[in-house]
């Protein structure tokens, strides 16, 4: 007899786990036709992994590109020609003629960002070591191209003097070299930069916003009633809408890592998108169950939206993804860490323009991990009151 009770314990328990598996799973495959019923979620899903990324990237640079350049050389000199055909593109268009009584009315129309006037006899003061002087006009009303175009040029004019005085055989007085080495992003690129940050932050935002509004359009069309008669538990619940909406965030954010981010943008990907995509997932869960407690405070769409806006946005925006967290104050740093969005920004940039593997990523994965599941049970606690409230 005793022999039989233990036999059957086993047997009931995965009788019990199978069955909240089907429901887990049934549950799951409503949330995704309800999904692809939902024709304007579904076009912003396709909008935010594609075009948006795209657009995000190219559309607002922060390195030098095609800035427009005037020149008035009244030296016409070898120097003064080699520092002009030194600014080459894409950084900068071909330097233009001027009069020097053309560049205030060229300026005043914005026809030139940079304008350098070459003094007389520049050349031969350089060679005199008379240290001459060449004024550098800079329209600082397009800031980003005026502050690194002014330290290009500057660069470029240092190095081209240097040059043209050293195959003259004369010394100059050179007490130390600085020689810089890019590790990460050797060329600079600004937009797979702009691009992966887009990427992350229309990961969060999507997966609060889809899996509220999954629960909100159960309210409002009628199906959380049908819900509530089914012998299913909330957590099954709560867990079919996290894994629903969380493998469609999956889905896109591998289409626009493999197909935009890589294949039209040619970013180079320098660690392992598997392991990415895992430490997407653990992040996930933290931001699917943010977003069913938004949706079970939030009586419609537009509350939810007004909610979404105090709570997300600035957890983005303080996340280090915009600015360093080194930038910020110390307490708010220190409390930043217990945002999983913080940790996801950490491990996605070491990941993904480092190159880390599971080694230097695995605190930021079992803090995501952590914090993720404390706030999963704390949003399950809150769903179950918000059924039962329903009934």
């Amino acid at each position: 007899m005793a022999t039989s009770v233990q036999a059957s314990a086993p047997r009931g328990f995965k009788a019990r786990l199978a069955s909240r598996a089907g429901n887990v799973w049934h549950l799951l495959v409503k949330e995704l036709i309800s999904l692809w019923r939902d024709r304007a979620l579904l076009i912003l899903v396709l909008y935010a992994f594609t075009a948006a990324i795209y657009i995000q990237a190219t559309g607002m640079k922060h390195d030098l590109n095609r800035a427009t350049v005037g020149v008035v050389d009244e030296d016409n000199s070898a120097l003064s020609h080699a520092i002009l055909d030194a600014l080459l593109p894409p950084r900068f268009q071909p330097a233009i003629a001027l009069e020097p009584g053309e560049v205030d009315k060229g300026m005043d129309a914005a026809r030139y960002t940079f304008v350098l006037n070459f003094p007389p006899n520049f050349q031969s003061d350089v060679l005199a070591g008379r240290a001459p002087s060449v004024q550098l006009l800079i329209d600082a009303t397009a800031l980003m191209q005026a502050g690194l175009g002014a330290t290009d040029i500057s660069g470029i004019f240092q190095q081209e003097v240097n040059r043209f005085v050293s195959r003259t055989g004369r010394d100059m007085a050179t007490p130390a070299e600085l020689k810089i080495r890019v590790a990460f992003n050797q060329g600079l690129e600004s937009s797979w930069f702009t691009g992966t940050m887009g990427l992350i932050t229309n990961i969060t935002m999507l997966s609060v916003l889809l899996a509220g509004a999954a629960l909100i359009r159960e309210r409002e069309h009628g199906t959380l009633e049908h819900l509530l008669v089914l012998p299913v538990h909330p957590s099954e619940i709560m867990l079919a809408k996290i894994l629903a909406n969380g493998a469609v965030i999956l889905v896109g954010t591998t289409f626009s890592i493999l197909v935009v981010l890589k294949g039209v943008m040619g970013m180079e990907i320098a660690g392992s998108v598997g392991l990415f995509l895992l430490g997407t997932a653990l992040y996930l869960f933290f931001t699917a169950a943010l977003g069913i407690f938004l949706g079970t405070l939030s009586g419609s769409m537009p509350q939810f939206g007004l909610l979404f806006f105090l709570i997300v946005l600035p957890m983005n925006m303080l996340s280090g993804g915009f600015t360093p967290l080194e930038s910020m104050p110390q307490w708010l740093q220190t409390v930043m860490q217990a945002s999983p969005s913080t940790q996801f920004v950490a491990f996605a940039q070491a990941i993904l323009y480092r190159g880390a593997g599971m080694e230097t990523v695995w605190p930021r994965f079992l803090a995501t991990f952590a914090i993720g599941m404390l706030f999963f049970l704390v949003a399950l606690v809150r769903f179950r009151k918000f059924l039962a409230a329903q009934q």
